[in-house]
């Protein structure tokens, strides 16, 4: 047996692991634009919640990374050899010019990237306690909220084949109203369309992005983000509150359980990656879509999809920082074949 089909048994006996698109030697043309916030994070790990009460405490690590929720997405896509392109708004200083050099490093394309001089590029400080949970201060008035319909206009969608919506709800300049635009004209030209959420900011509930969601086919909700908008607290009930706005594909991130999914046809749950130790979960919702998507684009199916993206999220949370864990598609399959085979 030539070593080509030895590779080809080998990948299906595993059923999991697909050459990517360069390995196949096809058009990478068919890219993926995420959509979202890209700013930097300054992070402190351990942080012992007494600086408050002392004024100062020492923490082993403070360092400076890129971060925001569509830039991690972008990033870990990239790395697992996807084309992706980057729409989000910078500010024109040093703090825009970091993330520009580290979109080339990454091949990350800027070509719909929006740019506010007069607005501050986004900046998180972000606190890890022992044991990896995280809280973060934030700038409001910076470019992390900034996104708005008008950065929306024009034809960026030319030549996308996946549409990821990095969070609903981080931009109070996009409401349902507009987010369900920019999600109607992507599925007009056929575009898969995936979004991810972050926790509520004004007591919305699944009827306020009702028009939103029925555009959707994959949605990627933690379960606390899916709680507050649902008004649920049972899984199955919660992915109904979801499928039945039109979502047609719900993934509730379970952190170290795993991850559900439901659709109208199935459901299952997917265990987390077992034995980790936690360093920092900053970016692990991230890296979870960005496997999940990473799956879809190479045609996998659901469960496989779901292995995918369990890993990834599994490798984040090991590293600090968001997208320190993930180095590139190799790591990934082995990981998948570790802890996911049959």
């Amino acid at each position: 047996m030539k070593t080509g089909e030895l590779a080809e048994k080998a990948r299906e006996k595993w059923g999991i692991l697909r050459k990517s698109k360069v390995e196949r030697g096809e058009d990478m043309d068919g890219k993926i634009l995420v959509v979202g916030a890209a700013i930097l994070d300054v992070l402190a790990e351990p942080v012992d919640e007494r600086v408050f009460e002392t004024g100062s405490s020492p923490a082993d690590a403070i360092t400076m990374r890129t971060g925001g929720d569509a830039l991690n997405e972008a990033t870990i896509l990239a790395k697992l050899g996807e084309s992706v392109q980057l729409l989000t708004v910078l500010g024109s200083d040093p703090a825009s010019e970091l993330i520009r050099a580290h979109c080339r490093k990454w091949g990350i394309g800027l070509d719909h990237t929006r740019t506010e001089p007069g607005v501050d590029t986004g900046i998180n400080v972000v606190l890890v306690k022992k044991g990896g949970e995280r809280s973060f201060l934030t700038n409001p008035h910076g470019t992390l909220r900034s996104l708005s319909a008008e950065h929306l206009e024009g034809d960026y969608l030319q030549g996308v084949k996946i549409l990821c919506f990095a969070s609903i709800f981080v931009f109070p300049k996009l409401g349902g109203r507009e987010t369900a635009r920019l999600f109607s004209r992507a599925k007009e030209q056929g575009i898969l369309v995936c979004a991810d959420m972050t926790k509520r900011k004004n007591e919305e509930t699944v009827k306020d992005i009702r028009e939103a969601l029925a555009c959707v086919d994959y949605l990627f909700p933690n379960y606390e983000e899916a709680v507050l908008v649902t008004g649920k607290r049972e899984l199955h009930e919660i992915a109904d509150a979801f499928l039945d706005c039109g979502v047609g594909n719900v993934v509730i991130k379970c952190g170290n359980k795993g991850c559900f999914v439901k659709n109208r046809e199935m459901f299952f749950e997917s265990p987390a990656v077992s034995s980790i130790r936690c360093v920092d979960t900053t970016g692990a919702g991230d890296s979870f879509a960005a496997g999940f998507v990473y799956a879809l684009s190479q045609d996998m199916d659901l469960r496989t999809a779901a292995a995918y993206a369990n890993v990834c999220g599994g490798l984040a949370v090991q590293r600090l920082g968001a997208t320190e864990g993930i180095n590139n598609i190799v790591q990934v399959e082995n990981a998948v074949k570790k802890y996911h085979s049959p």
